[in-house]
């Protein structure tokens, strides 16, 4: 895979995350509101970074899908918490996937953006199941 394929899947990873916190937020507490909108927003800002490592590298960034599916329907404030690690899981995912494949300025955005989602997960494992470890050995993987 090429460095710009990498960066258009990660790019189509981002823009599925963005969606699904726009599916779990009216479930959620004021509280964990504030999270998923804190989540949502640094989705959007690496969104913009990969659109933009992609122009400078002469590709056109992958648009949106108009809808994309969801692992399982949001009904409860618990689902929406479980949809929030599931996002973030498969996000990193596609981060740690690229982080091969780059160098340079790309290389380090890549690990910026799987970091932050390793973050992210961590979090929401939290919330999920207190008590429970919320890290994992691997992100991404």
């Amino acid at each position: 895979m090429s460095a710009t394929d990498s960066l258009q899947a990660v790019l189509r990873a981002e823009h599925a995350a963005i969606f699904g916190y726009g599916a779990l937020g009216g479930h959620l507490k004021a509280s964990r509101r504030a999270l998923a909108a804190e989540a949502e927003r640094g989705h959007r800002d690496r969104r913009d970074q990969v659109a933009e490592l992609l122009i400078a590298a002469k590709a056109d960034p992958a648009p949106p899908e108009r809808a994309y599916g969801l692992p399982a329907p949001v009904s409860s404030a618990v689902g929406a918490v479980k949809l929030a690690v599931l996002i973030e899981e498969r996000t990193a995912a596609a981060w740690r996937a690229a982080v091969p494949q780059l160098t340079g300025a790309q290389r380090s955005v890549a690990i910026a953006g799987l970091t932050a989602c390793a973050v992210q997960a961590a979090r929401w494992r939290g919330l999920a199941a207190p008590g429970a470890p919320s890290t994992v050995a691997f992100p991404g993987l």
